[in-house]
């Protein structure tokens, strides 16, 4: 077993650990391998470990990725800001986007996602504590928008995605509580299964939350160099 394999099993452990002390299965928490700035070398090595997920944040690294590993059964997710120029080939390259956060940005993915393909998963990007340097919507607005975008044919409106400051553990809860409360509002209610939320940092207190889907890149792949990224 190679080093990141053994990361692999060492998060996996992790995840299953912060089930146990919840009464939950660890088959209730998704993983999300974060893979920006890492070569799709290091991918593959981790695709032979048995991951299938990866996120990316940076919508040119990532579609070099996607060409590379197009023989792979990788399920691709951007989480990085959706801008409204680069809605066309997030509509056409990935299975999730994460980071959807207004109508119009909905409207587009759904109108530019192929007729041949599935529904594209997305995730409403919450600003859950309301941070300035964070991207979202406010959580007084979800209520509409999943009104809203549950309609639109082409998308499925999976759930939430939020970011919190650090050790903000009490944001993890106003998630949860929010993710529940519009459940009900859903076009397609057994859909809205997904809370995307924790990272490598805070993995334990999302998962104790009622995360299912946590975000982990630095635990996995080690730390990522940045020196070539804007």
């Amino acid at each position: 077993m190679n080093l990141l394999q053994q990361q692999r099993q060492q998060v996996l452990s992790q995840i299953e650990q912060a089930c146990q002390r919840v009464n939950r299965t660890a088959a209730s928490v998704q993983l999300l391998a974060v893979s920006k700035t890492h070569p799709s070398s290091s991918l593959q090595e981790m695709y032979a470990a048995g991951q299938r997920c990866f996120g990316e944040n940076y919508l040119q690294e990532a579609l070099e990725k996607i060409d590379e590993l197009k023989d792979l059964e990788i399920e691709w997710h951007f989480i990085g800001h959706v801008q409204r120029n680069k809605t066309k080939q997030l509509a056409e390259k990935f299975d999730w986007v994460h980071g959807v956060d207004r109508l119009i940005i909905a409207e587009r993915l759904s109108n530019q996602r192929l007729e041949a393909q599935m529904q594209l998963n997305i995730c409403l990007q919450v600003n859950i504590d309301g941070q300035d340097s964070k991207d979202g919507c406010q959580p007084d607005e979800v209520a509409e928008l999943v009104q809203q975008i549950s309609q639109l044919p082409n998308l499925r409106l999976r759930g939430l995605m939020v970011i919190p400051a650090p050790d903000n553990v009490a944001a993890f809860a106003d998630a949860k509580t929010l993710f529940d409360q519009v459940k009900s509002l859903h076009a397609q209610p057994q859909d809205w299964d997904t809370l995307s939320m924790g990272m490598s940092a805070d993995l334990d207190a999302a998962i104790a939350a009622g995360s299912t889907m946590v975000r982990v890149g630095t635990a996995l792949f080690g730390a990522r160099d940045y020196s070539s990224k804007s």
